[in-house]
C-alpha cells in the first residue's frame, strides 16, 4: 500500500537529555485516516509541527509524499495542509471572500483558484451564510470553514490538530463525517491529534498512542480493544500510558 507519509525515528530535544519526542515512527497510507493520540505534554503537537515543517527536526526524518521534511521542506509544503486548534479566520471578512483570498494564495492560477473556492464552498455546506461576515459566524460554521479553506487544495496529507476542539455535538458529528467522506471520496490522508477518544474511535482506520515522547502503540481501534481486552479505545489508551 502506497505511503503519504513515513515518519522514522523522528525526535526533537530542547536541550541536552531533554526530548519533546524521541524515536518517533509511524506511517500514514493512502486515504488513510490515522490519529495521534496521547495525555497532554506527550509529545503529539511538537511532532506534528516537524512533520509540518514548522519545528526543525534534532534527528530521524519524515517523509510526506516522497520528501523529506529536512531537505525538501518547500515540497513538503506543497503537498500537506496544517490546521493548528487555535486557527482563526479574519472576522471582517465575508466567508465568500475569506475563500477567494485563501485560493489566491494557494492556487497557481486563476482556473485552480475558482475551482478551489467552489470545492470549499460545497465542503462546507455553509451556503447563503458565505455571504455573511465570519464575525458572525458561530464556532462551528467558522471551524467548517477553515476545515474547507485547508481541504481545498486537495493536499496529499491533511494535518489536524484537535478538528473539533470546542464544537457543540452536532458540529462535531458534522467535522467527522466531513472527514471520513473526503477520505473516501478524494483518496486524501489525514493525520489527526484529538483527546477525545469517542471520535478517534469513531473516525480513524489506526491510532498511534504517544507518552513522554515515545510511540507505545499503533493499530486498528477494534484491534488495540481486542488486543488490550478492553471495552473502548479510551480504556485502551489508559491500560497503554499505565503500562509505560
Amino acid at each position: 500500500m502506497e505511503k503519504v507519509l513515513e515518519v522514522k525515528g523522528l525526535s526533537k530535544q530542547y536541550k541536552k537529555g531533554v526530548y519533546a519526542s524521541q524515536g518517533v515512527t509511524f506511517h500514514v497510507n493512502k486515504g488513510e485516516i490515522f490519529a495521534l493520540i496521547g495525555p497532554n505534554g506527550a509529545g503529539k503537537t511538537t511532532t506534528i509541527r516537524m512533520i509540518a515543517t514548522l519545528l526543525k527536526a534534532t534527528e530521524g526524518d519524515a517523509v510526506v509524499a516522497g520528501h523529506s521534511i529536512l531537505t525538501e521542506p518547500d515540497k513538503v509544503r506543497e503537498n500537506i495542509t496544517y490546521l493548528p486548534d487555535e486557527a482563526g479566520a479574519y472576522k471582517n471578512m465575508k466567508g465568500i471572500d475569506y475563500l477567494k483570498f485563501m485560493a489566491g494564495i494557494y492556487a497557481k492560477d486563476a482556473k485552480s483558484a475558482a475551482e478551489y473556492v467552489e470545492r470549499a464552498k460545497e465542503i462546507c455546506g455553509l451556503g447563503d451564510r458565505l455571504n455573511d461576515k465570519i464575525g458572525g459566524y458561530s464556532r462551528g460554521m467558522a471551524r467548517k470553514l477553515l476545515i474547507a479553506r485547508a481541504i481545498m487544495p486537495q493536499p496529499a496529507l491533511a494535518i489536524f490538530d484537535e478538528p473539533t476542539s470546542g464544537l457543540d455535538i452536532i458540529n462535531a458529528l458534522d467535522v467527522r463525517r466531513m472527514i471520513k467522506d473526503l477520505a473516501a471520496k478524494t483518496g486524501m490522508s489525514f493525520l489527526l491529534s484529538s483527546h477525545n477518544m469517542l471520535e478517534i474511535e469513531y473516525v480513524s482506520d489506526r491510532v498511534g498512542i504517544i507518552a513522554k515522547g515515545h510511540v507505545l502503540e499503533v493499530g486498528e481501534p477494534k484491534e488495540l480493544i481486542e488486543k488490550y481486552e478492553a471495552r473502548n479505545l479510551e480504556e485502551v489508551f489508559e491500560r497503554v500510558v499505565k503500562q509505560q
